[in-house]
């Protein structure tokens, strides 16, 4: 930093002028985030152990359970990141790339 630099005062966040709403505040439950993805998840359900690892690592809680099975994978919120895949002890999940 240079002595003019230093000599300039910082703005409070009181000074900062507030940033804009886009869309209505509220949930993401709404908008359809799976649909930038380019790939897709694919279980298979004869060598899924029903572990849970998957279901744990998922950043977007895609992985449903359902009593104490994995239900599916919900692909309206998937972005196709493959961690669910890549964390998979039986390899359970493999990554299906879309046209």
């Amino acid at each position: 930093m240079n002595s003019k630099s230093m000599s300039k005062k910082l703005k409070t966040s009181k000074e900062i002028p507030q940033g804009g709403i886009i869309l209505e505040p509220g949930s993401t439950r709404a908008h359809n985030t799976g649909s930038w993805r380019n790939q897709v998840p694919i279980l298979d359900r004869k060598k899924c152990i029903n572990c849970f690892i998957c279901v744990n690592f998922c950043p977007e809680d895609c992985i449903k359970v359902k009593g104490e099975k994995l239900s599916h994978i919900d692909y309206f919120y998937c972005k196709g990141c493959g961690i669910c895949a890549h964390e998979c002890p039986k390899k359970a999940i493999a990554m299906k790339r879309l046209d």
